[in-house]
């Protein structure tokens, strides 16, 4: 074991003849040093063994089963176990490694002069010594918190450089014994961070810093609230936790589920790959319109959103005052009949008064179940009183006789008169279609002018041709909800969930009632008229009031020069936010020009920075899209349009594989490029439904940049910029 020794810069990771990344610019990374080569070899032996352990898995013979059910159970396992021992040779195996100090009180004792090789999943030898640990296993946890006032047994952690897989340096970083002065920096961690990068979002369990793992390791009890600025990696962290929990709680979430909701279509193809690189194939990810989607197929396959509303009608749809009106609406569908339940029974009449049908209705109203299951319930209640009727005239009738009772024609009949069943479309579909229905359900709730504004113009025919918004449908998923309880996920992670009404906040809740929820964003990202203006109160709307609310400020990845530029418009777009602070040391390239025209340097600027090392985000005002395309194709500048559903991409492939990708302004949220060119800010901001709308647009895309944001104009900059 070499002496460790300080970190020093790596070179330049962007330039084209980098091939190596030299942690430490001495003889332990010169290609002889013989501890490099001793840790080429581990990682040989650990790719060797790891395919050992997939050769095993794929012998294994579902044919043992004793049954039908049990043996596609079992070839499903089977499958599942083999995509996750898949290996990319382009990714390393393990990143890090610790080496525990059997004289420190914090080592455990299971460590006694051992080490341990930190990885993205577990690797095993042939007697089943780990020849690579998982990083979320307890073992691994000082890798990320471990500090010199707090080396929680370690010795010595080292940290590994890759080029395409290929392991190309080591840097050693002593925790107690001091050889690390307390101002030094990881050459190989600054590197790896800002490494650029073509194609979706990758991982980032090597560089996790402590502030970040500790909610990612944070207990599944705990709901968490991250309001995180640009660049802190809020969404990596959501990932990586759900990442952790499905590995420290394997059988409940495999049992429960753990679903992942993004803003997007874009934006889960951009995010795609990070469980499965982590090993992690069973959470599902979707988008609010996808969930609430479902829903409405789920209640008829011809119902569909296929329709919009306008800003103004989109952000009272999403008021939460409208579960109070949908509630009542519901609700009063039960009522007394004009007449008492009558029971023929042999040679006998059996009659239930309709005060007495009122008590056994005001009773299953008030043990607070959902309006279907207590309409399931009421036959039973009902024949219930027939039956004490009966015992009272001196019969002895037992459950059967209840149960041929509530079987009858007469109380099926009966029960459909006082509670009837519920279709939730064709509910809403009274309330957006009937004036005189929804002033009675919206009375002292909302105002008149904004139940006029709810009504459709012309109602269509039923449920199945209604033209159904986002809006509409989210508020369908609220009544089946009440009609029928949600099933509750076991973890769900709202993304940019800042973005989200209440009502889609309270859609969001009901996956996860009885679970708990990573909710990740940035108030000064709030991009919709209907976006939460509190943390306090979008936790309130989905059920989470107890979460812990977590702030990240430190900037991983925009760099200064550019996150200081867009922070000109927090104190505008958010106040009483924290401006965020690059941590970076390379300040970034920042270039703001103006222009007579845009098309001759459109084309000459994204050709450059097309030719630069790295993604290449071309941003632009939702209104100019088919412009520049057009612009691109004629200059044969080869792109991807997000928003486009990719369709002459090879099997597996995304829009964001292609080096230059054209991004509309309202999808380039949570999305990140090395290079950003940036049309337009007046544009951007001008297509918003309200100015502050449009300068937290705007914000969003001047921080999209991980090297460098150019800015192309011909209009006047926002004044909220001031000068370049």
């Amino acid at each position: 074991m070499p002496t460790p020794t300080p970190p020093t810069p790596v070179p330049d990771p962007t330039h084209a003849d980098s091939d190596r990344n030299d942690a430490h610019n001495d003889p332990h990374n010169s290609p002889a040093d013989p501890e490099l080569e001793a840790e080429r070899r581990h990682l040989t032996e650990s790719r060797a063994a790891l395919a050992r352990m997939r050769e095993r898995t794929a012998g294994l013979d579902s044919a043992a089963a004793g049954d039908w059910v049990s043996r596609k159970f079992l070839e499903s396992a089977f499958h599942l176990r083999m995509k996750a021992l898949a290996d990319d040779p382009t990714v390393p195996l393990f990143f890090g490694r610790l080496d525990y100090d059997p004289t420190h009180p914090d080592a455990p004792d299971h460590t006694v002069g051992e080490h341990f090789y930190i990885g993205r999943r577990h690797v095993s030898d042939e007697i089943g010594d780990p020849m690579v640990v998982d990083w979320r296993a307890p073992i691994s946890l000082p890798f990320y918190r471990a500090s010199k006032t707090e080396p929680m047994g370690v010795r010595l952690r080292r940290r590994f450089g890759f080029q395409h897989g290929a392991m190309t340096a080591y840097e050693d970083e002593g925790l107690i014994d001091g050889s690390v002065p307390d101002d030094a920096h990881s050459a190989i961690l600054e590197a790896e961070i800002e490494r650029p990068r073509v194609g979706p979002m990758r991982d980032i369990v090597a560089t996790i810093q402590p502030e970040q793992d500790v909610i990612v390791r944070a207990d599944l009890e705990q709901s968490i609230c991250v309001q995180g600025a640009p660049g802190t990696g809020k969404t990596a962290v959501g990932l990586h936790r759900a990442a952790y929990l499905l590995y420290s709680h394997r059988e409940q979430l495999s049992r429960q589920g753990v679903l992942v909701v993004g803003p997007n279509a874009s934006f889960l193809r951009y995010i795609g790959d990070v469980l499965p690189a982590l090993g992690e194939i069973d959470a599902q990810q979707t988008t609010i319109e996808e969930l609430v989607a479902k829903t409405l197929a789920r209640l008829n396959a011809r119902y569909a959103v296929r329709g919009e509303d306008t800003p103004e009608v989109a952000t009272l749809k999403g008021d939460a005052r409208m579960a109070e009106v949908l509630h009542r609406a519901l609700w009063s569908r039960v009522r007394v009949p004009d007449e008492g339940l009558l029971v023929p029974r042999g040679a006998r009449r059996w009659r239930l008064a309709t005060y007495e049908v009122e008590e056994i209705l005001q009773d299953l109203r008030r043990r607070g179940v959902r309006y279907g299951a207590a309409r399931a319930m009421l036959p039973q209640r009902l024949a219930h009183g027939i039956l004490v009727k009966m015992e009272l005239a001196g019969d002895s009738p037992d459950d059967r006789v209840q149960d041929a009772v509530a079987r009858s024609r007469e109380v099926k009949r009966y029960v459909e008169s006082a509670w009837t069943a519920v279709d939730p479309a064709r509910l809403l579909l009274t309330l957006l279609g009937d004036r005189e229905a929804l002033a009675a359900a919206a009375d002292g709730i909302l105002t008149d002018d904004e139940q006029r504004l709810l009504l459709w113009a012309k109602p269509p025919k039923g449920p199945g041709s209604a033209r159904w918004s986002l809006a509409d449908a989210v508020l369908i998923d609220e009544v089946a909800d009440l009609v029928d309880r949600t099933p509750s996920l076991g973890h769900v992670v709202a993304d940019e969930a800042q973005d989200l009404s209440a009502m889609m906040l309270r859609a969001v809740g009901r996956r996860c009632s009885t679970g708990s929820a990573t909710v990740l964003g940035d108030l000064a990202q709030a991009t919709t008229p209907w976006a939460s203006r509190s943390w306090e109160d979008a936790l309130g709307h989905l059920g989470k009031t107890s979460a812990h609310i977590e702030q990240l400020t430190l900037g991983f990845r925009v760099p200064g020069e550019v996150i200081e530029y867009a922070a000109r418009l927090l104190p505008v777009v958010a106040p009483g936010l924290e401006p965020p602070r690059s941590v970076r040391r390379t300040r970034g390239e920042l270039d703001v020009r103006r222009v007579s025209s845009l098309d001759d340097e459109l084309v000459r600027l994204v050709s450059v920075t097309r030719d630069r090392v790295g993604s290449v985000g071309l941003i632009v005002p939702d209104a100019l899209v088919p412009r520049v395309r057009e612009r691109l194709i004629a200059a044969g500048i080869g792109h991807a349009v997000l928003g486009d559903e990719p369709t002459d991409l090879p099997p597996g492939a995304v829009e964001f594989d292609d080096p230059l990708d054209l991004v509309p302004a309202s999808l380039a949220k949570g999305l990140e490029f090395d290079h950003v060119v940036l049309l337009e800010p007046a544009g951007i901001v001008a297509g918003e439904a309200d100015r502050m709308t449009g300068l937290r647009r705007l914000y969003v895309c001047l921080t999209r940049a991980v090297t460098s944001l150019s800015i192309l104009h011909t209009a006047d900059l926002p004044g909220e910029l001031g000068t370049p």
